[in-house]
This record gives C-alpha cells, structure tokens and sequence, in this order.
C-alpha cells in the first residue's frame, strides 16, 4: 500500500505548499509533457531538486514517466485544478483583508468569484491620492454619471474632468450631502452655476446618506470607502461585475427617491 495514501490531506497540501517550485512543475505538466532540464529551467531549481520532487509526484501517481519527459495523470490534473483554485482564493482574501473592515456590508455578501472581479485601490502614505487618480481615470471614459454621495475629497480633485464631462453633454447625476454641494457652489461659483443650469446636470441633496459612495459609470460600478475622521478616500472599488451593478442600482435608486432638487446660488462667494 502507498504510505502517501495514510494521513491527513493537509500532508499532502503542505508538502506542495512548502516549495513554491512544485506547484509550478504540476501546473506546466497538466499543459503539456516536459523533459526535467526543460522543469529546471522553468522553475529554477537544481537538476537534483526536481528529481526528488518529479520522484514525489510519481510516488504519489500525480504523474507517469513518458519517453524521457513526464505528464499530469488525471489524479495530478485534478490536484492542479484544487492547488490552482486554492492560490486564487487566497490571492483574493490578502488583497480584501487589510480594506474588509472598509468595505460596505453588502460585499460581504457576494460570492467568491464577484470579490475576484474586484479591482481595489488603496491611498497609502507614499500614495494618498492613488484612489482619486483611479476614479478620475474611469471618469474620463463615461459617456453617463450617476453618482451617490461622491464628497469634496473625491471630486474636488475631478472637478475640472467632471466640469469637462457636463460640457460634452455627458448625462450626470450627483447626490451628496447639503454641505457638500454648497462648499462647490462657494468655492466655484461660476462654473458650479453654470454647470447646474445645463439640462444635463442634475444636483440632489440628501441629508442621511450611507458612510460610503457610489458610482454608477456606464458598466462600471465604483465604491468610495472614505475615512470618517479626515473625509478622505480610504479605498476604492471599481468592477464591472453584475451583481455588484444591480446591488449599486439598487442602493443609487433608493437615496434617488429621497433626494431634493439643488438649485444654483447666484453670487455667492
């Protein structure tokens, strides 16, 4: 009887997991049949280190010998498609774990596969307006803008790509808190009037907005996770995931229904 049969299967799991070279040598060989000086050089281990792990993999009959080269049996095939999934899903939750506690609720609620449609965007110290370039960038490629409570640390920076937008006739929505609208109004009193008398401009107030925002950019979905003691953009989320549209519709349509017209203030400086 194989002894590798005894055991728990985390035996089996650690021993891959301990040499990132042996997952990398069951996955070429699921692709195709190599040689073990064409394994060497892909993985970068020593001629004596991949016959000892291709001596493994044969013990454990993830692989056969064929001619001079070795091949995945299904049973290797079968581990490579469990390693794979597994890295995939760990991949995912490191780059969750350390924004989790930003993120709405409700993305807690998505199954795997939409969390790994997510592309993340982090301010760090060296990058703090790394968020705001991302959101600018996708701004830029809108042809329509529904947006719930985008806050001035978002779209102050945008400001001149949003004022661009509403002058090519993209068709724009904001809804943000009272305060907000009116530090816009104050601080660009020409163009923020200007702007909001164009017919394709709409500016709502709502004054029990959620913690975070979104942003509904033709396909695309943003989420604003904003740090509540400074206001800035802590995190943000961009996909164009389904479920996460029809979620973010769904929250957009909700404060829409709330939200009260803003109408521009002439003369205020």
């Amino acid at each position: 009887m194989n002894h590798y049969n005894e055991g728990s299967p985390l035996v089996d799991i650690a021993y891959l997991a301990r040499s990132e070279h042996r997952v990398l040598t069951l996955v070429a060989l699921t692709e195709r049949p190599r040689s073990r000086s064409e394994l060497c050089e892909l993985t970068g281990v020593s001629s004596s280190t991949m016959r000892r792990t291709l001596d493994e993999f044969d013990d454990r009959l993830w692989i056969r010998k064929d001619g001079y080269q070795y091949v995945a049996t299904r049973l290797g095939e079968a581990i490579t498609s469990g390693m794979e999934e597994l890295i995939e899903r760990v991949e995912t939750e490191r780059k969750l774990r350390h924004v989790w506690p930003w993120l709405p609720d409700a993305i807690g609620e998505f199954p795997f596969e939409t969390w790994s449609e997510l592309t993340i965007t982090v301010a760090k110290p060296d990058t703090p307006y790394h968020p705001v370039g991302r959101f600018e960038s996708l701004l830029r490629e809108t042809t329509t803008l529904r947006s719930l409570r985008p806050e001035v640390a978002l779209m102050d920076p945008c400001f001149d790509a949003l004022h661009q937008l509403i002058d090519e006739g993209v068709d724009t929505t904001l809804i943000d808190r009272p305060e907000c609208h009116t530090y816009f109004i104050s601080t660009y009193p020409d163009r923020s009037s200007a702007m909001m008398q164009q017919d394709n401009f709409t500016v709502l107030a709502h004054d029990d907005l959620p913690p975070y925002g979104i942003g509904l950019l033709d396909e695309c979905v943003t989420i604003s996770c904003y740090d509540q003691s400074s206001g800035t953009v802590h995190v943000l989320i961009d996909t164009d995931a389904p479920a996460v549209r029809e979620w973010a519709k769904s929250v957009y349509e909700t404060y829409r229904t709330g939200a009260r017209h803003v109408e521009p203030q002439k003369g205020v400086k």
